[in-house]
């Protein structure tokens, strides 16, 4: 086993030309007004101008029809989605985030995905503790009210599962971006930086990993080192300005920023600090990946640089030529988001999108590029760079130095085929 994990290639500068399903690429920017073929809204023509529509004939709901606010019933269809073969059970499973259907780079809080192992915990504030014991000068015991006492930081961080897209190593296997790159959100969380527990604690110079233990029927946890758990991981109590929902780990979680999703124990009642004998002995990390020669690396924590299209994408087909606006998102956990450009063609050519504000650093980015499509077959792909310079890669040079025997930290480039009717496939090429 080693400890280096290898570092995935970048694209290079001047691409070989490869082989491709199919040829042809739609190009050039749209002309103002340039809404050629545009098809008619459907609706009600009794609803629509010159005429009142009926809405406007009639007094609505009052304020207090609706004491906790829901989307329109128009937006019903926008909904966390699961796949009920990929697990046993639904208690030890996973639905996905809609990326298709939002805008912006906030995730609401009831569309994040959910990864479960033994079923959401349901928990009273008042009965439950945060203890942090182990390596420590003075193990405590914190009430909830007891951490929304110490100072509060307010950060947005995106939350990745390790195995978004891990079923899509060996080819394309599922037609939707809600399933290939759905177990991601990015949500403002508010809570009160880890360091300043341990430091509460009495932190022992010899603690050098920490176990973060859920309360959940599984008993979740994992371990950490030190040098994360002082730099930037929060102990939160609220996501998006309100408090943490049961299924993102009411009352408190842990958010480890840019590490995988595992990682971010729900319902965190428990914190133990040890040293290096102790975690060889508890065994406590799995974070390991099978590379093509029999061997594994470990410490496989990062989620590298990736991004990906959602519109259009399978859910989101053409509908008509002329002017659109390609939409999609990008992310890094090693920091901020550079740069983002979307191929037409396959990756023969690429054109730099417009990253929208805020870029911030370990967390979702969104990109647009103004688009005429003129009907003819396209081959859609985005690659994205971060700050540090890396460049998302091809499937094929991530296969070629990890393999394909895991299922975990696949960020590799997406094709979306649009054919000449505007249905959108998940295809790869080769």
């Amino acid at each position: 086993m080693t400890d280096r994990k290898p570092k995935a290639p970048g694209l290079p500068a001047s691409p070989e030309r490869r082989r491709f399903l199919l040829t042809g690429a739609a190009g050039g920017l749209a002309s103002a007004g340039a809404l050629a073929g545009t098809a008619a809204a459907a609706g009600n023509p009794e609803n629509l101008p010159p005429n009142v529509a009926d809405w406007s004939r009639y007094l609505g709901s009052g304020v207090d029809a609706q004491p906790y606010g829901v989307p329109s019933e128009h937006e019903a269809h926008v909904i966390r989605r699961n796949v009920p073969w990929l697990t046993a059970t639904p208690e030890s499973s996973v639905n996905f985030t809609p990326l298709h259907e939002l805008d912006g780079f906030v995730t609401p809080n009831g569309l994040c995905f959910e990864r479960h192992h033994g079923g959401v915990a349901e928990i009273d504030p008042a009965d439950h503790r945060l203890m942090i014991h182990g390596l420590v000068e003075k193990p405590l015991l914190f009430t909830v009210a007891d951490i929304k006492r110490f100072p509060q930081e307010n950060r947005f961080h995106f939350l990745e599962c390790a195995a978004n897209g891990g079923m899509e190593w060996r080819g394309a296997q599922l037609n939707g971006v809600q399933y290939t790159h759905g177990m991601v959100h990015c949500v403002q969380y508010t809570g009160v930086p880890l360091k300043l527990l341990l430091q509460e604690a009495g932190l022992k110079t010899s603690g050098t990993w920490i176990l973060a233990e859920g309360a959940d029927s599984a008993g979740m946890s994992r371990s950490i080192p030190i040098e994360k758990a002082l730099d930037d991981c929060l102990v939160a109590y609220s996501m998006n300005g309100e408090r943490l929902r049961p299924e993102q780990g009411y009352p408190l979680r842990l958010v480890v920023p840019g590490w995988e999703g595992n990682m971010w124990v729900k319902w965190l009642r428990r914190i133990e600090v040890g040293d290096a004998a102790w975690y060889h002995r508890e065994e406590t990390s799995k974070y390991t990946d099978l590379l093509p020669d029999g061997r594994a690396y470990k410490f496989t924590w990062t989620m590298e640089a990736k991004s990906v299209i959602t519109s259009p994408c399978p859910e989101m087909p053409m509908t008509d030529t002329g002017a659109h606006v390609i939409k999609g998102l990008a992310w890094s956990g090693n920091g901020r988001i550079k740069r983002v450009d979307v191929s037409l063609d396959g990756g023969k050519n690429w054109r730099t999108a417009r990253l929208h504000g805020p870029v911030l650093p370990k967390c979702l980015t969104r990109f647009t590029l103004d688009w005429a499509w003129d009907g003819k077959p396209v081959l859609l792909q985005s690659r994205c760079i971060d700050e540090t310079g890396y460049v998302q890669p091809e499937i094929a040079a991530l296969q070629k130095v990890r393999g394909v025997n895991s299922i975990y930290h696949n960020h590799a480039i997406q094709t979306w085929l649009v054919n000449e009717s505007g249905e959108v496939e998940n295809v790869r090429l080769g």
